[in-house]
């Protein structure tokens, strides 16, 4: 199978288009649906640090058929932060995935030496705010999908003890390999992250020039560690600096068969397991 018929089916879990309040980006939201659609993807997530992208989706839906498209919402100071009521207006209005604080969390901030607090999930005696567990029980009730954002790995580890309290049924870890953003979480880390209904994402973007320049051979790795069956491939991208995100799927499809990663493993963590993670039907 060549990588033009990988492509076919897959669902890329996230990327950043335009209109963007703070940063030029290299799509918008209908140049990524035709994209992706020309090559045959399945459909797309909408993602901003800023907004909630559903209502985006909602439109461009309605102009680019034979594509899925969703959105969500980062829990940043921009929608007021661990907001349950942001969550649940994203809730109402069919989100797919609420993500925990990004470019505000407290971890990113410590990362890039940002003046400011910082948002994190967690109390001084490093407990699971009750701020977090109402936000859980949202995304649970509206169907929705947890993603960790750019926590910190031992946030991450409440969160998880927090997401089975509650019965949350999807979470994603978001880019775990990353270096200048999020966990930088160890495979025996990822391993211990490990339960029913949690997937991986490792993004594409982590490898490029301008982020972490991440051996994407560090990412077979980490697959062939975790399990397939466990891992999401998505881009992370639409920064003004990196190819399309429909280009850059096929650009990670590839890279991934020059590591061994087999076919029948790229259309897991490309077609099925995104569609798992997002509670659409396999």
């Amino acid at each position: 199978m060549n990588t033009m018929e990988l492509m076919k089916g897959a669902i890329d879990i996230h990327i950043h288009i335009g209109p963007d309040p703070n940063r030029p980006r290299r799509v918008n939201g209908y140049e990524a649906a035709v994209q992706a659609k020309e090559v045959g993807m399945r459909g797309v997530v909408f993602k901003s640090h800023d907004y909630n992208t559903t209502p985006l989706a909602y439109t461009v839906q309605k102009l680019v058929s034979g594509i899925e498209l969703y959105g969500g919402v980062c829990l940043d100071v921009e929608v007021g932060g661990l907001n349950p009521a942001a969550v649940e207006a994203a809730g109402k209005l069919g989100s797919k995935i609420i993500w925990m604080p990004t470019f505000s969390s407290k971890n990113d901030m410590e990362k890039k030496n940002l003046p400011g607090q910082g948002i994190t999930i967690l109390d001084q005696n490093g407990q699971i705010l009750p701020v977090v567990r109402e936000i859980l029980e949202l995304i649970k009730h509206y169907g929705m999908t947890l993603a960790t954002g750019h926590l910190s790995t031992r946030e991450i580890f409440e969160l998880l003890k927090c997401t089975d309290s509650v019965g949350l049924e999807r979470v994603v870890i978001t880019h775990p390999l990353s270096i200048g953003v999020g966990p930088t979480a160890s495979i025996e880390e990822q391993r211990q992250m490990m339960r029913k209904g949690v997937f991986f994402e490792h993004c594409f973007t982590a490898t490029m020039p301008n982020s972490d320049r991440l051996d994407p051979g560090k990412i077979a790795e980490a697959v062939r560690a975790i399990g397939a069956e466990h891992c999401i491939l998505s881009t992370d991208f639409g920064q003004i600096f990196n190819p399309p995100p429909a280009e850059g799927m096929r650009m990670y499809i590839e890279t991934m068969r020059r590591f061994e990663i087999t076919d029948d493993e790229i259309i897991l963590m490309i077609r099925t397991n995104p569609a798992k993670a997002l509670g659409l039907p396999v």
